[in-house]
């Protein structure tokens, strides 16, 4: 994974995120280790990829899109109408060609961690859920989640985006086409049948 370990990971992110968002990528890294021993996966992996998840949350509208460029990504209209997902996509793309981590799985985690998508990896749904639950998360329905979180995964993934879509609709936002692959094939799952 390139001489990038943890310490200097910490190293970095410290230094491009603001407080807050700093102790909260450094809670989702402890939360998605959790996950990881809980539900089978790979835990160094998974602390990792959740310190990495916000890289770019802070950055400049400029810089997410230079990063984005540079790595040749072009921003579909639902992504250029939501500057909240840039961040996830920006950091993938910094980790990858700026940082020089080759680790496809983590790259994954980090670009899919605000939208989810159909087919997601062990590391994915880790790392989406482990931003919901979070040490310093408050918002109403997190206990709730975070029970969700013990018992079963997609359950819990759901549960997101049962809270999630609605919220977006209710702002007069856009909902990206992987959050609503993402719910159908957990409805699809539910009724017995196969992933999209």
């Amino acid at each position: 994974m390139s001489n990038w370990t943890d310490d200097k990971i910490v190293t970095l992110i410290k230094s491009r995120l603001d407080d807050y968002r700093f102790n909260h990528s450094l809670n989702v890294a402890d939360s998605a280790r959790e996950l990881a021993l809980r539900y089978g996966g790979d835990a160094d992996k998974a602390y990792t990829a959740g310190l990495l998840h916000d890289v770019m949350k802070n950055a400049s509208e400029e810089e997410q899109l230079g990063v984005l460029s540079e790595a040749g990504i072009e921003l579909m209209p639902v992504e250029k109408a939501n500057k909240k997902l840039w961040h996830a996509m920006a950091g993938a793309a910094y980790i990858k060609f700026v940082m020089g981590i080759d680790d496809r799985e983590i790259i994954k985690a980090v670009r899919y961690h605000t939208t989810g998508r159909a087919e997601m990896s062990l590391l994915e749904k880790i790392v989406y859920l482990a931003d919901y639950i979070s040490a310093e998360r408050n918002y109403n329905g997190v206990e709730d989640m975070r029970r969700l979180c013990e018992k079963d995964m997609d359950s819990a993934i759901e549960y997101a985006l049962v809270f999630g879509i609605p919220d977006l609709v209710s702002k007069g936002q856009v909902i990206h086409p992987d959050s609503i692959d993402l719910y159908n094939e957990i409805i699809i799952k539910k009724q017995g049948g196969n992933s999209l």
